[in-house]
């Protein structure tokens, strides 16, 4: 070999190239982290409880004690401890309220899309009369007809809540059991249930899950609506509608007792809607 030897041509560097995310998206990944952080992360820290009871040290304002860095309630009680607990609430009461919701319009949209008929018209008019009725002011006569409670809270929440999913869920099937895929599988044998599950879910349940993301703020407000009048989770259950209720009277006086839990609110139902519109932008592209 000579030492004029040709240089090997190097082989060009590949970039990569991360998604691009919006700024829509950064606020939204903000708010939530900050909320799922006070909500998971404060439970961790010595000192936390949100029961105890210390009279001498009621309506503390932030930062007046070490120990209560948002203050206290009128009984002495941790206002950040009841924060936390109180989002873990309403978190847990519309994560499983928006799952029963999704999973009923889920299948009740399905059905209709795929069978059409009688059992379209019936499911679409079971739609129809529940819209006709305001959801809260049905949930207000519900509640106070058997009394309040946080199961029957998940429950009426979750059965009140199925329309928007299953109308989604419906129109998508309508489009996709004309498709060539469907008819094949048809053709081959395929019976309605193996249909359904095998080639219609998988493409419908993204869409229903973009929805039940944004579902979660309207379930987070509506419990928080019926908290603050009593007919959602009763004392000593921390919520943050209830939170609210209770600090009203001392908001000339310890305003924080009021605006902390409903700033919490803001920025779970902030995060949650935006990201769920994000999610849907990027989907329609």
């Amino acid at each position: 070999m000579t030492s004029e030897t040709a240089a090997l041509p190097l082989p060009a560097v590949r970039r990569v190239s991360w998604p691009r995310v919006s700024p829509t998206t950064w606020v939204a990944a903000v708010m939530l982290l900050l909320a799922l952080a006070v909500a998971f992360v404060v439970p961790l820290l010595p000192g936390f409880d949100p029961y105890s009871q210390a009279l001498g040290d009621s309506l503390l304002p932030p930062l007046a004690d070490p120990a209560h860095l948002l203050g206290t309630d009128a009984l002495g009680r941790d206002l950040l401890s009841r924060i936390a607990a109180g989002t873990r609430v309403s978190l847990l009461i519309a994560v499983c309220a928006v799952a029963i919701s999704s999973v009923l319009g889920l299948a009740l949209g399905l059905l209709a899309g795929y069978r059409g008929g009688r059992v379209e018209q019936l499911v679409m008019a079971a739609g129809d009369i529940q819209l006709a009725v305001p959801v809260l002011l049905l949930l207000i006569v519900m509640v106070a007809a058997v009394g309040p409670s946080a199961l029957l809270l998940v429950l009426l929440l979750g059965v009140t809540n199925w329309v928007s999913s299953g109308r989604v869920a419906r129109s998508v099937t309508l489009t996709l059991r004309e498709q060539d895929f469907v008819s094949a599988s048809r053709a081959a044998g395929g019976g309605t249930w193996w249909v359904m599950t095998r080639h219609l879910l998988p493409n419908v349940l993204p869409q229903v899950a973009v929805l039940a993301a944004f579902d979660i703020g309207v379930v987070i407000t509506v419990e928080s609506s019926l908290s603050f009048i009593g007919l959602g989770v009763q004392p000593p259950t921390p919520s943050l509608g209830l939170m609210i209720s209770e600090g009203q009277r001392y908001l000339q006086t310890t305003p924080t007792l009021t605006i902390l839990p409903g700033l919490m609110i803001f920025l779970v139902i902030g995060g949650v809607q935006f990201l769920s519109q994000s999610v849907g932008a990027r989907r329609s592209r």
